[in-house]
């Protein structure tokens, strides 16, 4: 009677545990996808912002105007 008793304690221990487990684990896994995708569209965001600025045309470029 108490090993039947104990059994039970342990397989539902176990069957919490891994519950439990499987919980924060998926927690971490979407906290990571989001993080990831977070960095991604702000990394494409900034490569946007740098190749608008390497197209417009800048002030340096233009040959200077003497006047005579």
């Amino acid at each position: 009677m108490l090993r039947t008793r104990l059994l039970w304690f342990g397989l539902g221990f176990a069957a919490t545990g891994a519950a439990i487990s499987q919980l924060v684990w998926r927690d971490l896994w979407v906290d990571r996808y989001a993080l990831s995708a977070e960095m991604k569209e702000k990394f494409d965001a900034l490569e946007a912002r740098i190749s608008h600025l390497e197209s417009v045309p800048s002030s340096e470029s233009k040959p200077a105007q003497v006047k005579g």
